[in-house]
C-alpha cells in the first residue's frame, strides 16, 4: 500500500513540474509491473489531461496502446469528458499509427456509443471517413441503428456511401429505416452506381446557381451554405429541370460587379463527365484540365453531383493500387492486405500462376522441337536461361512504363505511331547493347566464336521483339475494353520466353548452319 502510494506520489509531483522525461520512466515502470491500468484510474480527470499534455499525445496513445480495450476505453472515457479536444487528438494519433481500429473494435459496444456521443456525430464521422470502409463498417455494426444512421448522416455523402455499401444487408436495412427521408435518398442514389465510377465517386454536395440570380445574391447564397457544400469555389449553373448550363468560379463573383446576373458571368464550355464514366477517367480529366472539382452528369445533362481533388487522390491511389497487383500477376486484393487470410491471398493468385503454368508449357515444347540442334550444339542450352530472362526483363520494362503512361496521360491505341518509334529506338539502343554483352559473355566462357555470334545476334532480336510486344498488346487491350493491366510482367515474361526460343533456334540454323 506503501509502494502504490509512493508510486503516485511520483507521478502528481512530475504532473506538476510538467518532467516529461520522469513520467515516462515511471509510467512505463508501471507498465511492466502490470499496475498501470490501476494508476491512471486512479488520477482525476484534471491530472489526466495534464498527463496528455506533458507527454504529447504520440506518447500518450503509444501508452493506451500497452492497456488491454477495456481499461483504454476508460481511460478515453474520462479523458473526452474532461477535454474533448484532446481526446480527438490522441484518436488522431491513434489512427496516425494504425492502431485505432483495432481499439474501436475490441472495446464493448456501450463504451464504443459512449465516446462516439463525446466526440460528436460529425468528428466521429470524420474519423470513419479515414477509416477502410469495411473497417469503418464493422465499427458503425457495433452502434444501434439510430446511432449508426445519425453518423452516416453527417458525414460526407460519397464517404456515407463508402462505408454503407460494407454493411451487412440487414443491418442496412434498418439504418436506411432510422435515417431522415432526404439523407436516405441520396444514400440510396449514389449506391445505384457502380463504385469504381464517377456516379459511384460523386458527392450530391454542390453549390447549384440559377442563370438570373444576381451576383451579390449569389455570395450570400454561398455563404449560407458554406458548411455544407464540398467545396465554395465552383457554383454551377442550372436551369429549372437542374440541366447543366455552366460554371463560375469564386473568382468570378469576387471581380464581377453585383449587380451583374449569373447567366451573363458563367463560363459555357464545361469540363464534365457521364456518371457512368470510368473513375479513372474522371480523375485523369480532373487532374489533366487543373481542376478543383468536376460536375458528373446523367444522360440528358442533368446535374448529379461533383468529384473535388480530394477525391482524385483517392481514387489514383485505389486504381495504382489494383494495376500493381494486375503487373505482378495477381488478382487485385479487395481487402486490406492486414486483413487477407492465406485462403483469400491463395484465390486471388493461383487463377493467374495456373495460366502462366499452362502458357509456359510452350516454352517446353519449343524445346522438344528444336531437340535436334540442341544435339548438334549442346553449348547453345547454356545460353538458354540468359536469354529467355533478358527478353523477360525487357518486355516488363516497357510495360510497366507503358501502363502507367496510360492511366495518367491517357495514351491510347490511336497514339502508336507516335509511341512506337520511341520504343523501337530505345529498343534497338537496348538490343544492342545486351547483344555485345551476350557475345562477350559467350567469349569468356570459350565457346566457338559461332556460337557466341548467335548469342548476341539472337539476343538482339529478341530484346526486339520483346519490346514490340510488350507496346502493342497493352494498347490492343485497351481498345478491346479490357484492363491493360492484365499484361502483367510475368504474362509478358512468359509470352517471350517460347517465342524467344524460337528466335534463338533459328538464328542459330542459320549463322551455324544447322538441319531442322
Amino acid at each position: 500500500m506503501t509502494q502504490e502510494l509512493d508510486v503516485r506520489v511520483a507521478v502528481e509531483e512530475a504532473l506538476q513540474r510538467k518532467d516529461r522525461e520522469a513520467l515516462r520512466a515511471v509510467l512505463w515502470e508501471l507498465f511492466e509491473q502490470g499496475r498501470l491500468a490501476a494508476i491512471l484510474g486512479e488520477l482525476d480527470s484534471d491530472q489526466l489531461v495534464a498527463l496528455v499534455e506533458t507527454l504529447g499525445e504520440e506518447t500518450f496513445a503509444d501508452l493506451l496502446t500497452k492497456l488491454g480495450p477495456p481499461s483504454a476505453a476508460a481511460v478515453l472515457l474520462r479523458l473526452g469528458r474532461a477535454a474533448r479536444d484532446v481526446l480527438e487528438d490522441v484518436l488522431w494519433r491513434l489512427f496516425e499509427h494504425d492502431r485505432l481500429v483495432g481499439l474501436l473494435r475490441a472495446i464493448q459496444p456501450a463504451e464504443l456509443a459512449a465516446l462516439a456521443e463525446l466526440l460528436g456525430d460529425e468528428t466521429f464521422g470524420e474519423i470513419l471517413a479515414e477509416l477502410d470502409p469495411q473497417d469503418a463498417a464493422q465499427i458503425l455494426e457495433r452502434l444501434s441503428s439510430a446511432e449508426a444512421a445519425d453518423v452516416l448522416e453527417a458525414m460526407a455523402p460519397d464517404d456515407a456511401a463508402d462505408v454503407f455499401a460494407q454493411l451487412d444487408p440487414a443491418e442496412a436495412r434498418q439504418i436506411l429505416v432510422e435515417m431522415e427521408p432526404l439523407e436516405a435518398k441520396e444514400l440510396q442514389e449514389l449506391l445505384s452506381y457502380p463504385p469504381d465510377t464517377a456516379g459511384g465517386r460523386m458527392t450530391p454536395a454542390y453549390v447549384a446557381l440559377l442563370p438570373d440570380v444576381r451576383v451579390d445574391q449569389a455570395i450570400a447564397a454561398l455563404r449560407k451554405v458554406a458548411e455544407e457544400v464540398e467545396t465554395i469555389y465552383y457554383a454551377y449553373v442550372v436551369d429549372e429541370d437542374n440541366h447543366l448550363l455552366g460554371v463560375v468560379s469564386m473568382r468570378d463573383l469576387v471581380l464581377n460587379p453585383p449587380y451583374r446576373t449569373i447567366g451573363e458571368i458563367m463560363e459555357r464550355e464545361i469540363v464534365k463527365v457521364p456518371a457512368t464514366a470510368d473513375q479513372e477517367e474522371a480523375a485523369r480529366l480532373l487532374i489533366e484540365e487543373g481542376l478543383l472539382a468536376i460536375p458528373v452528369v446523367d444522360e440528358q445533362d442533368r446535374l448529379l453531383g461533383i468529384i473535388t481533388v480530394d477525391d482524385v487522390a483517392d481514387i489514383l491511389e485505389r486504381e495504382v493500387t489494383e494495376d500493381i497487383e494486375r503487373l505482378g500477376g495477381s488478382q487485385p486484393l479487395e481487402v486490406p492486405y492486414t486483413r487477407a487470410t492465406p485462403v483469400y491471398l491463395w484465390r486471388r493468385r493461383v487463377g493467374w500462376l495456373l495460366l502462366l503454368f499452362v502458357a509456359e508449357m510452350y516454352t517446353g515444347t519449343v524445346l522438344r522441337h528444336f531437340e535436334q540442334e540442341l544435339e548438334e550444339a549442346i553449348a547453345l542450352a547454356f545460353f538458354v536461361p540468359l536469354l529467355i530472362g533478358t527478353g523477360g526483363n525487357a518486355g516488363s520494362q516497357v510495360v510497366t512504363t507503358l501502363v502507367r503512361a496510360m492511366a495518367v496521360e491517357g495514351i491510347s491505341l490511336r497514339d502508336f505511331f507516335r509511341i512506337f518509334p520511341k520504343e523501337l529506338i530505345a529498343g534497338l539502343l537496348a538490343g544492342l547493347a545486351m547483344g555485345i554483352a551476350g557475345f562477350l559473355r559467350a567469349e569468356i566462357l570459350g565457346v566457338d566464336p559461332a556460337i557466341s555470334l548467335t548469342v548476341g545476334t539472337a539476343l538482339f532480336c529478341i530484346v526486339l521483339w520483346a519490346v514490340t510486344v510488350a507496346t502493342l498488346l497493352p494498347l490492343l487491350l485497351k481498345r478491346l475494353g479490357i484492363d491493360p493491366a492484365v499484361v502483367s510482367s510475368p504474362l509478358i515474361a512468359t509470352l517471350v520466353d517460347g517465342t524467344g526460343l524460337v528466335i534463338y533456334f533459328n538464328v542459330a540454323r542459320f549463322i551455324l548452319g544447322l538441319h531442322g
